[in-house]
C-alpha cells in the first residue's frame, strides 16, 4: 500500500511539473527584449528614413537591429534613431568588413551604441565545406576577441548553409565547437533552422547560452524544408505564430537558454501588415 502511495505521489508531483512548464511556457516576451531588424522595410528606407522609423515607433517597437544605414553616416543615422524614439541594439556587417575593416565596425559600432555586431553570410561557392567553415572560424574568433576589448559582443547569424554533414553532425557542430565562446556568440534565425530539416528546439538545448540572439518568423505552410543552401521565396515568410512553425516550445527553449534579443524579421512584401501581428503574438502569446 506505502508502495502504491509513493507511486501515485511522484505521478501527482510529476503531473504538477508538467504542467507549472506549461504555464511558464505561455509566458509572453518581455517587449524590452524584442526588436526588429530593419532589413524588413529596406524598400520603404530607400526612399523615406524619418517616415519608415516613425512608422516603426507607431507599432510600439523600441530596440532594433540594423543592416547598413541607408546612404547616411552612422552618426546621422543615430541622430534619427534617438529623434524617433529607438534604440539600436545590434547591427549585421559583411564577412569583408569583419576580415578587412574592422576598425570601422568598432568606430562605427561606439557611435551607434550597439550592443552586439554579427556576421549573417559566410561567402562560399556551391555547398559550403570545411575549409570554409574553418578560415572563418578563425576569422571570426580574431574579430570577436578584438570586439569584446572593445565592450562589443560578436555573433553568427545562422542561414541555413551552415547544416551540411560533417562527421557525426554538421558543420554548423563545427562552428559552434571550434569558435571560442568568450568570444563568439550566435543568433538562431528560427526560419533558416527549419528550413535546413532541423529542430531550433534541439538546438536551443544543446548549446544554450551560446545563442544570444534570435531571428523571429513565421514560415508559410506547404514551404518545403530540408535544403541546407539557405534560399527560400521572400514570400514563405509568414508573421511569427502563423503558418507551419510551433513557436510555443521554441520560445521557451529561447528562455531557458538565456536569449537576450528576440527580433523580428519580415523579407515579404507583406511586411508592413505583418510585423503588427508578430509583435502582437510574442507580447500575448497563448
Amino acid at each position: 500500500m506505502k508502495s502504491n502511495l509513493r507511486l501515485w505521489f511522484a505521478l501527482l508531483a510529476s503531473i504538477v511539473s508538467l504542467l507549472s512548464s506549461a504555464t511558464a511556457s505561455a509566458a509572453p516576451v518581455d517587449r524590452a527584449h524584442i526588436g526588429l531588424q530593419l532589413y524588413s522595410l529596406r524598400n520603404q528606407f530607400a526612399t523615406n528614413v524619418p517616415g519608415t522609423l516613425a512608422e516603426i515607433k507607431s507599432w510600439g517597437i523600441t530596440n532594433v537591429e540594423l543592416a547598413g544605414t541607408y546612404n547616411l553616416s552612422a552618426a546621422e543615422f543615430k541622430a534619427q534613431l534617438v529623434a524617433h524614439g529607438l534604440n539600436p541594439v545590434s547591427a549585421h556587417y559583411g564577412y569583408d568588413q569583419f576580415q578587412n575593416k574592422l576598425d570601422e565596425i568598432v568606430r562605427d559600432a561606439k557611435i551607434l551604441g550597439l550592443h552586439c555586431v554579427g556576421c549573417a553570410w559566410i561567402p562560399h561557392e556551391g555547398d559550403f565545406n570545411e575549409k570554409t567553415c574553418r578560415e572563418a572560424i578563425a576569422m571570426f574568433n580574431h574579430a570577436g576577441e578584438v570586439l569584446a576589448t572593445n565592450g562589443i559582443t560578436f555573433f553568427l547569424h545562422t542561414h541555413g548553409y551552415e547544416f551540411q554533414p560533417y562527421k557525426d553532425g554538421t558543420l554548423f557542430d563545427l562552428l559552434m565547437t571550434e569558435t571560442n565562446p568568450k568570444f563568439v556568440s550566435f543568433q538562431m534565425d528560427i526560419f533558416w533552422v527549419v528550413h535546413a530539416g532541423q529542430d531550433p528546439v534541439t538546438l536551443l538545448n544543446k548549446y544554450g547560452a551560446r545563442w544570444q540572439l534570435t531571428h523571429l518568423k513565421g514560415m508559410r505552410d506547404g514551404t518545403p524544408t530540408g535544403f541546407s543552401n539557405g534560399r527560400s521565396d521572400v514570400t514563405n515568410d509568414v508573421a511569427v505564430g502563423e503558418g507551419k512553425i510551433s513557436f510555443p516550445p521554441l520560445l521557451a527553449a529561447a528562455e531557458k537558454a538565456g536569449v537576450n534579443w528576440y527580433i523580428i524579421e519580415d523579407e515579404s512584401p507583406s511586411s508592413e501588415s505583418q510585423i503588427p501581428r508578430s509583435l502582437k503574438y510574442l507580447e500575448a502569446r497563448p
